[in-house]
């Protein structure tokens, strides 16, 4: 599909915006925000493209048929160009979401068919203004490298968990294939460009072949409410992993405001892929999982696609349709032999010679079947190009022909193999008049084979007539026998689940399904066909949409900026007082004020994440030694640690403030005595939660106990993040009901779980700081506190509360900061420790100035 409307490969690859040749023609541009000028040729012909809640459909094919006009001969199709005829392809599933979404719907996508260079220009126009779909045209090396190559080749097979071991064995991850893949991607969002009003419009991104769209269109529009689904399977951590551009992927999807898997084994393997290579959690808020991302919430949705209720109950009524069934009838049914179907397209996933085997192995464990079973095998063209295909095909022939050799006789093969294109009617004949559907792909992402077989046997009143049943006979009846790799097992509890990889367990599931009672044949066609009638693509559509709108709820109380380069490209979204801590602001109040209180954890604060080396570097010492030196500051270090370790590290420091174990022991410089906060402690209880501890200690990998003097922490920071994440839940229920009737509290934090005395907590120390200023007759007029933990957020809320009250001066400047951006009872924050160290190094400097040594 050579293009007009691309002109350098580079310019795509890098990220830059192409140039395009508009060949003088003017296309709507509904664009809402300020920085972008509308473009609208008032003398051109109008499109009704900007209606509110409009729903923009992007996918890698349209849902249009093109077929090349032949000279001379006229058109009969629903809209034409000079030399094309353009119709509705209505197996389309984009075109089916329709019925859920309503009529302002647009199209973005590839044509099949290609275009010459020629005939772009009015070919774009027509599908705009009579389908309002926005063709994208890309040169056919191009659409070559990006389809055939990298989504056939490279993301396909990984996602259908094959591995590129060999050459042979799916393709090696290629980069050249790759950047052919992003500048498709680059195209998609300039095309979508050309009709988006980005305040109003939704755009919904369809499966694998646009999986860094979201991070093109939002990088061109922050609040571009935007949804992606995924059409196949989403593959273990442990496969996905191996692709070299796995976070680059990621990050491209986390740029959406939701994402639809079909089951909830994909969206939990995208999870714990998110957790594992972006340590990113996830919680469940009232029935929605939701990944936080920079300040935004991506929500995750969990829906089976559906059918066209419609569509196929309009087929089952064509006389072609009952033509055919009679003709099936008269093959199979006359003759006394049942039918078994498979339906599949010809690939490796699908499993056809696996089920051929099971056949195979049913005629020779159940001779009482042979010449009364009849497995038909629908193979639909292979939708890819390739060695694996042609093998397949091969392999297929040549297991047919032996069974067939074998257990054949004059008048009947126990395989039909039917390898040429069928239309739908003929298609839903079969549907029809097979007594059990067999569907045993090795991994499949949906697959709707079973949904269009239960409601073909629902059948109507024609049908029923040509099958001979009575009239209005309700009791209809289906088997199912389906493979547990496929996105649409788990919503058919009445079917035969069955390993496709165990040919002996799908020749007994074959058998069970021809011997099952007629009335329980009855009670799971029943029971399928009420589920699938009332979840059709319609449902699933608005069920959607209706999530992508509660997910883009919070898009106008946010402020949102972008940050990063190329592919690492986010949108950060905070709330309208939340703001990153300014180093002019903060040293500017620094030196305005006399006196001062300052307040510091240490861990993931003044030492990053992740050191080994737990010690204060050299740097951060002469840092914290320098504000001490200030007679109007008070400094303080609060820390999850023990008295014994900070005062070893901080021995340097001679005027700095120290509270251990969160607060519970203080002291207020080196050469002064330790104090206890609260109360003293009864430890006894140590002596119930440390075997609990230790039992989850031995069987988690990586986790530890530190056992401190009014305190035990259990952490899993080295620990599998998964399962340390899940033992740390079972963990903190089991010390919450043995410890109950202590004076205890079991916290959990980030990598650990924590026991400590009732009461204690860094807020103490805060109001405690703040009260011994008040007695000295010093209200502070500068506050700082930083903190990154759930336990810093003591502080912070005891920092902020007391603005109006006595303990602090009148107009005081308060700075509570937290470290990254996330939901926090601080008002500023700063992304890393390094910010942090920049920060007190500028505080240091100004100290330095205004009191020399």
């Amino acid at each position: 599909m050579v293009s007009r409307s691309y002109s350098n490969l580079l310019e795509l690859a890098s990220g830059d915006s192409p140039t395009f040749g508009r060949m003088n023609r003017q296309i709507p541009r509904i664009m809402a925000v300020a920085e972008i000028m509308s473009n609208i040729d008032n003398d051109s012909k109008e499109t009704d493209l900007s209606p509110k809640d409009r729903v923009i459909i992007v996918a890698n094919e349209l849902p249009i048929r093109a077929q090349r006009r032949l000279e001379g001969s006229g058109s009969t199709s629903t809209c034409c160009s000079k030399g094309w005829n353009f119709s509705w392809d209505e197996n389309s599933l984009l075109l089916q979401l329709k019925d859920g979404l309503g009529d302002e719907v647009i199209y973005v996508g590839c044509l099949k068919e290609e275009i010459p260079l020629n005939e772009q220009e009015e070919v774009y126009q027509v599908l705009l203004e009579s389908f309002k779909c926005v063709p994208t045209f890309l040169p056919l090396d191009l659409y070559t490298r990006y389809y055939h190559g990298f989504c056939k080749q490279q993301l396909w097979p990984l996602f259908h968990y094959m591995l590129p071991l060999s050459p042979d064995l799916g393709g090696r991850f290629d980069r050249a294939l790759w950047q052919a893949y992003v500048s498709v991607n680059k195209i998609f969002a300039d095309r979508i460009m050309e009709v988006i009003n980005p305040e109003d419009d939704f755009v919904w991104i369809h499966d694998y072949h646009l999986m860094v769209l979201p991070t093109f269109l939002r990088k061109r529009f922050n609040r571009v409410k935007l949804g992606f689904f995924l059409h196949s399977p989403f593959p273990s951590s442990e496969i996905y992993k191996t692709l070299p551009i796995r976070e680059e992927l990621l990050r491209a999807l986390l740029n959406s405001d939701l994402i639809g898997f079909h089951t909830f084994d994909y969206a939990r393997h995208f999870l714990s892929c998110c957790s594992r290579m972006l340590g990113l959690t996830y919680e469940s808020k009232r029935g929605y999982i939701g990944l936080e991302y920079y300040g935004r919430t991506v929500s995750i949705k969990i829906l089976p696609v559906g059918i066209h209720m419609g569509q196929l109950q309009s087929v089952l009524s064509l006389p072609e349709t009952e033509r055919k069934v009679g003709e099936l009838i008269e093959r199979y049914g006359r003759k006394g032999r049942t039918m078994l179907l498979g339906v599949d397209d010809m690939d490796i996933f699908k499993g056809i010679t696996l089920k051929l085997l099971a056949m195979e192995q049913l005629l020779m464990q159940h001779p009482e079947w042979q010449g009364k079973v009849v497995l038909v095998q629908i193979a639909n063209p292979a939708r890819g190009k390739g060695k694996d295909v042609k093998e397949m095909q091969a392999e297929t022939d040549s297991t047919v022909k032996r069974i067939n050799e074998t257990f054949g006789r004059p008048g009947y093969d126990p395989i039909v193999l039917i390898d040429a294109p069928l239309k739908f009617y003929e298609r839903v004949a079969y549907y029809v008049v097979a007594e059990c559907c067999l569907v045993t792909a090795v991994r499949d992402g949906m697959n709707l084979i079973p949904y269009e077989y239960i409601v073909s046997r629902q059948g109507n009143e024609k049908l029923d007539k040509i099958l001979k049943l009575e009239p209005n006979n309700h009791n209809k009846k289906s088997m199912l026998v389906v493979s547990e790799f496929i996105g649409c097992s788990p919503s058919l509890s009445g079917a035969i689940r069955v390993n496709p990889w165990n040919v002996d367990a799908v020749a007994d599931a074959m058998d069970s399904a021809l011997e099952v009672a007629e009335p329980e044949k009855q009670l799971r066609h029943e029971k399928h066909y009420k589920y699938v009638s009332t979840h059709d693509v319609g449902y699933w559509a608005r069920s959607f949409l209706q999530d992508l709108e509660r997910s883009c709820g919070e898009h106008g109380r946010r402020r949102c900026w972008g940050i990063g380069f190329g592919l690492s490209f986010r949108v950060v979204a905070l709330d309208q007082s939340f703001r990153k801590l300014s180093m002019e602001h903060i040293v500017s109040a620094y030196k305005r004020t006399k006196t001062r209180a300052i307040l510091l954890d240490y861990d993931d604060t003044l030492m990053p994440q992740g050191s080994i080396d737990k010690r204060p570097s050299s740097k951060s010492i002469d840092i914290l030694n320098t504000l001490c030196r200030d007679k109007g500051n008070l400094v303080f270090i609060v820390s999850a640690k023990s008295r014994e370790t900070l005062s070893d590290w901080f021995s340097p420091c001679e005027k700095l403030g120290i509270a251990a174990e969160h607060g519970y022991f203080l002291r207020l410089r080196k050469a002064v005595e330790w104090e206890n906060c609260v109360a003293a402690a009864d430890c006894s209880w140590k002596q119930i939660a440390e075997p609990v501890m230790e039992l989850y200690t031995e069987t988690t990998d990586g986790s530890t106990i530190e056992d401190k003097e009014t305190a035990l922490v259990w952490s899993y920071e080295d620990a599998d993040p998964d399962f340390g994440s899940c033992q740390a839940k079972e963990l903190l229920d089991h010390l919450e009901s043995v410890l109950a009737n202590e004076p205890v509290t079991v916290k959990r934090g980030q990598n650990y779980v924590e026991v400590k005395p009732q009461g204690v907590s860094k807020g103490l120390i805060a109001r405690r700081m703040l009260s011994m200023m008040q007695e000295r007759g010093t209200l502070p007029e500068f506050v700082l506190c930083i903190g990154d933990d759930r336990s810093d957020e003591d502080m912070f809320e005891v920092i902020c509360s007391s603005t109006e009250g006595p303990s602090i001066a009148p107009r005081a400047e308060i700075f509570a900061c937290t470290v990254g951006q996330k939901p926090s009872k601080a008002k500023y924050y700063l992304d890393d420790t390094t910010e942090i160290v920049r920060l007190m190094h500028g505080l240091a400097s100004v100290t330095d100035q205004i009191t020399p040594v």
